[in-house]
């Protein structure tokens, strides 16, 4: 063998070697949902459903629930809305706005931490300054969460994730968080379905 077929097969077996490498990094990388530089990671999207008659928040992936927060959710003068949303946005140590009053990040910000937020303006999912809260319906119509929980949550979910919002126990959210499906939770399910299968014929 001459010394530019040996150089040849060197350089050929190193690029399988680089290629084998890559699909390994990359399949390790898609079982891990992890990102590797240079290889394009496709992600599973997440599902965040929240139950307000539970005070609870699931977060699940092909059907799996990968964890579980209770959460406080909007007050009777001020529900939090209800239907599919979308993350829109996520904010790290967010600055508080409201009429005019601006709080910094830190100990007294009302939304703590982390902020998640929703194609829904003026809503979303975020930490609190009032832990005792949680639990409870005393927002404005947001989701709280502890800041510890949020911050957990924070690097679950991402931009594009479903986030389910529902006022009634129905058979799913029982079976996740425990408890009797409402009385008229099945028909409200029904509805729902019958709603998602007249937007997809359109």
């Amino acid at each position: 063998m001459t010394r530019a077929q040996d150089r040849t097969k060197t350089r050929t077996t190193e690029r399988k070697l680089l290629l084998t490498t890559v699909i390994v990094l990359s399949s390790f990388a898609m079982a891990q949902n992890r990102q590797v530089p240079g290889v394009r990671n496709v992600r599973v999207r997440r599902e965040v459903l929240v139950s307000i008659p539970d005070r609870k928040l699931a977060v699940i992936e092909n059907g799996t629930v990968l964890s579980t927060f209770r959460v406080a959710v909007g007050a009777r003068i001020s529900p939090s809305p209800v239907g599919e949303f979308h993350v829109v946005s996520r904010l790290s140590n967010p600055t508080y706005y409201h009429s005019g009053i601006v709080i910094p990040p830190g100990k007294d910000n009302p939304i703590g931490p982390r902020w998640l937020g929703l194609n829904r303006r003026g809503y979303g999912i975020h930490g609190t300054n009032d832990p005792h809260s949680v639990g409870r319906a005393a927002s404005h119509g947001c989701i709280r969460l502890r800041n510890r929980d949020i911050e957990r949550l924070y690097e679950m979910v991402r931009v594009e994730d479903v986030v389910d919002i529902r006022a009634q126990r129905d058979e799913e959210t029982a079976r996740i968080f425990g408890g009797v499906p409402d009385s008229n939770a099945s028909l409200m399910a029904d509805v729902r379905l019958a709603t998602s299968l007249a937007v997809q014929g359109q």
